[in-house]
């Protein structure tokens, strides 16, 4: 570790510059903590000011749960520049229960009792980690993308199979347009904009669709400019085949939070600890059991901004906790929310194809470090073969009894459950070759 930095983690820049620093956060965070609550949102078909208060609920908590990350509260917090932002690990398993009886209640009562993963695993690391090698992580990760993409493909097409609007010229073209954008940013751009690729390549397929006359405003004409979250907005609920759904997306989250804690430590130039990554993962533990209290989904950290944190060489977790001061504002706002809601399906669609494609390289890069043997394909491939199943032919479990449809509902799970129980009971293979 010997990255050249221009701020370690305990400098504090001319509050000016250390603000300018953190709106880079704030935009390289913004698209990522969005997205989940749009999702949602949009594919449970939810009233556009319900959809408004998951998106506002989301900014707030983020914020919040930042602040106390990098500044710490007692044991809480890991206490390095980490941004925290709602998690696509726990949206496969969220829509499963968002279409079932339960509704938003009971992705909001799974999350928080889930979330009890998640606080009392942060006393145990080491255990769980080892549930978790790289072919389980790998393979888990690479079917959260997988299992999004139809949901993307939608978006690219402007809405569901059978509107009258679905995949029309018009709106491929747009969504077509994000992309190359958001591609273009990704490859050729420095800095800023390379970092903010996917809320560019957003804006600026917003403002094409405002000149076009595509925008609808009236979400934005009817929301409050000011107002602070309600808690319990959509009640709570506790399905216990949702609350087991959620539970292994919390253990998921663990490892994926503990990836990028380790990661963090690398771009900061700080050695991690148990310290460390017991107190990261308690404050993404508490944090999602306050965001389903205040009426939004889980939390990790965010991978993305260690990357801003590479090219800047700003390592300081002061600017990273105004972040989370900005974020939070922007939370207290209502019409932010609904001018984010506004975004058009085929702008979202553009950049949602790509974020969820990343989603699907990671697992790819990390499952590419794992051994080739017998052992580890038969795991990779049952895994995602059935979690594909699932997610391209949910009427597969339709003759099953309710309680089965509802946890295998959701390929993420089926993928994870599989995963962990074959890497638990397959027996170990000679290697083939390694990497």
């Amino acid at each position: 570790m010997n990255n050249q930095l221009l701020y370690s983690v305990e400098d504090k820049p001319p509050f000016g510059l250390s603000l300018l620093l953190a709106v880079q956060h704030l935009l390289a965070a913004l698209g990522g903590i969005i997205a989940v609550p749009l999702v949602i949102g949009n594919v449970l078909k939810l009233p556009t000011e319900d959809t408004i208060t998951l998106v506002n609920a989301a900014l707030l908590i983020s914020g919040v749960v930042t602040v106390i990350q990098c500044r710490g509260l007692g044991p809480i917090g890991i206490r390095l520049p980490s941004v925290m932002g709602t998690s696509f690990t726990f949206v496969a398993a969220a829509l499963a229960i968002g279409f079932s009886d339960y509704g938003v209640a009971g992705i909001l009562g799974a999350s928080l009792v889930g979330s009890l993963v998640m606080i009392i695993g942060s006393f145990f690391m080491p255990y769980i980690r080892k549930l978790f090698p790289p072919v389980v992580t790998g393979t888990v990760v690479m079917m959260i993308g997988l299992s999004l993409i139809p949901v993307a493909v939608d978006w690219f097409a402007g809405g569901q199979r059978g509107d009258a609007n679905y995949a029309t010229p018009e709106n491929l073209m747009m969504a077509s347009f994000v992309l190359v954008i958001v591609v273009a940013l990704v490859q050729w751009g420095k800095g800023i904009f390379s970092a903010a690729a996917i809320v560019i390549g957003m804006m600026t397929g917003y403002v094409l669709c405002l000149i076009l006359g595509w925008v609808n405003f009236d979400g934005v004409e009817n929301a409050q400019t000011f107002a602070v979250p309600q808690p319990l907005h959509f009640g709570l609920a506790f399905p216990i085949s949702g609350i087991i759904g959620m539970s292994i997306a919390y253990l998921v989250t663990i490892v994926e939070s503990s990836g990028n804690f380790l990661a963090l430590g690398n771009a900061t130039n700080t050695e991690i600890t148990g310290k460390h990554l017991r107190g990261g993962v308690l404050a993404d533990g508490l944090g999602s059991a306050l965001a389903a209290i205040m009426s939004t989904t889980p939390f990790s950290s965010f991978s993305q901004n260690i990357g801003v944190i590479s090219l800047t060489g700003v390592a300081s977790r002061h600017v990273v906790a105004l972040t989370g001061v900005l974020l939070a504002l922007a939370g207290l706002f209502p019409v932010f929310g609904a001018l984010i809601v506004s975004i058009p399906l085929p702008v979202l669609g553009g950049a949602g194809l790509m974020m969820f494609a990343m989603i699907i390289a990671a697992g790819i890069q990390m499952l590419d470090k794992v051994e080739r043997s017998k052992r580890n394909g038969l795991i990779i491939a049952i895994s995602i073969g059935c979690g594909l199943a699932v997610t391209t032919r949910p009427e597969l479990l339709d003759k099953l009894p309710h309680f089965f449809k509802e946890v295998l509902g959701s390929g993420i799970t089926v993928g994870s459950l599989l995963a962990l129980i074959l890497n638990l009971i397959l027996p170990e293979d000679k290697q083939i070759t390694k990497e």
